[in-house]
C-alpha cells in the first residue's frame, strides 16, 4: 500500500462523504429482487451495475454461502417513569441471564424503575459512562425475565429497532420487511441489512447452486456508532454474540471459496479464522490494516460515512476503489443504508 494511502487509510475523515438525503431508502424495493446490485470485480477493476434477481449470474459457481440465522426483536418499548415522564427504551444486548445493556431517552437515576404496558417493569441498576444503561426486567409480580420469558412481553408491546437514520413511523409492514427470510434466533436489534435483499424464492433458488450454512451473530445497536477517534484504530469496537455450527465451522476450515452474506457474517468468520473460538463474543474491527483473510466474496450494502461497516468495504477494495464505487453509487441514485441497494464484490 502507497505510504500516502497508508496515513489516509488510519484518518476517520477519509471515509466520510456527502449523501443527497433522498438516497437514504426508508422502504425497501419491493419486490425485493427489484434492488439494484453493484457488482465489483477487484481482479479487472470493473463496475458492472445489476439488480438482486440477477445476482446469480455474477456469484462464483464454486462459492460456498455462509448467512446470519439472527433473528431481530421487537427491541424498541414505549413507557413512563413513576414520575409519569415518557421515556424509550432501545434494547442493545443482553449481557447474561438476567441483566441487559439498553438505551434510554429520558433522563432516569440509578435505582429507578421504569413501566410498560402488561405489567412490565425495568429497574435501572447502572449508567453507563458511553451512555448506555443496564436494567433488569421483571413483571407485575416482581420476578425477574430472563430472555425466553421477556420475548413473550416484547412481542406483544415492543416495536421493530429500525435504524435512527429512516425516521418515520414504524409501520406494520417493518414487521416483516426489516426481518430476513432465514432468520431463526432471537436476539439481533438490528438486522444483518444484506439478508434483506432475499426472498425465500431467490435464496431457494441460490442453494440449488450452492452450499449454504448458517452463523449466528446477534446484532447489536453498536452496529450504528460512528468512528469518533480522528484515527480509527483508536475506536473501541463494540462487542456481539456469535455462534458457529460445527459444520459451517469445517467450511471455514476447508479451502472452499467463500460468499459471505453481510458485513456480520464477514466479522464472524473472521474471527473464528483468528481465535479458532465457535462461539463468543466477538469484537473484530476489519479496516485496510486488518483485512480478511478468509472470505472471499462479500455481498453487503451502502453504509454510513465514518462507520466501522465503511471501513470494512475498505479493507476489501482499498481507499481508492471505495471511493469510486460509493460516488459511483451517488451519480446513479443507488439507494443507501438499510433498507437501500447492494453490492457485490468478487
Amino acid at each position: 500500500m502507497p505510504k500516502n494511502e497508508t496515513e489516509e487509510w488510519l484518518r476517520s475523515e477519509s471515509y466520510d462523504y456527502a449523501l443527497p438525503a433522498e438516497l437514504i431508502a426508508t422502504k425497501p424495493a419491493v419486490p425485493k429482487e427489484d434492488a439494484r446490485l453493484m457488482v465489483i470485480d477487484r481482479t479487472k477493476g470493473s463496475v458492472t451495475h445489476s439488480h438482486i434477481r440477477n445476482i446469480q449470474d455474477f456469484i462464483p459457481k464454486s462459492s460456498a454461502i455462509i448467512y446470519n440465522d439472527t433473528k431481530v426483536i421487537k427491541a424498541r418499548l414505549f413507557g413512563h417513569k413513576s414520575s409519569g415522564g415518557k421515556v424509550e427504551l432501545l434494547i442493545n444486548r443482553q449481557l447474561d441471564a438476567t441483566f441487559y445493556s439498553v438505551f434510554i431517552k429520558g433522563r432516569v437515576k440509578k435505582g429507578s424503575t421504569l413501566y410498560f404496558e402488561e405489567g412490565l417493569e425495568a429497574e435501572v441498576v447502572e449508567l453507563k459512562e458511553d451512555g448506555s444503561r443496564v436494567v433488569i426486567f421483571k413483571d407485575s409480580n416482581k420476578n425477574t425475565l430472563v430472555f425466553e420469558t421477556l420475548l413473550p412481553y416484547l412481542d406483544k408491546i415492543g416495536h421493530m429497532p429500525l435504524p435512527p437514520y429512516i425516521r418515520r413511523k414504524e409501520s406494520k409492514t417493518d414487521t416483516i420487511d426489516y426481518q430476513p427470510v432465514f432468520a431463526r434466533k432471537e436476539g439481533a436489534v438490528a438486522a444483518p441489512t444484506a439478508s434483506l435483499h432475499f426472498s425465500d424464492t431467490l435464496f431457494g433458488q441460490i442453494k440449488e447452486r450452492h452450499d449454504a450454512y448458517p452463523i449466528t451473530l446477534h446484532v447489536g445497536a453498536g452496529t450504528f456508532k460512528p468512528v469518533e477517534a480522528e484515527i480509527i484504530t483508536d475506536h473501541p469496537m463494540h462487542s456481539e454474540y456469535y455462534d458457529i455450527p460445527s459444520e459451517t465451522a469445517s467450511v471455514i476450515d476447508s479451502d472452499r471459496e467463500i460468499l459471505a452474506i453481510g458485513t456480520t457474517v464477514t466479522r464472524t468468520i473472521e474471527y473464528y479464522v483468528r481465535t479458532n473460538r465457535r462461539f463468543g463474543e466477538c469484537d473484530l474491527f476489519l479496516h485496510p490494516g486488518n483485512p480478511p483473510k478468509r472470505v472471499d466474496h462479500l455481498i453487503t450494502n451502502f453504509h454510513l460515512p465514518k462507520s466501522t461497516l465503511i471501513m470494512l468495504v475498505t479493507s476489501f477494495l482499498g481507499m481508492d476503489m471505495t471511493k469510486k464505487v460509493y460516488n459511483e453509487a451517488i451519480k446513479e441514485h443507488y439507494r443507501f443504508y438499510s433498507y437501500g441497494d447492494a453490492m457485490l464484490i468478487l
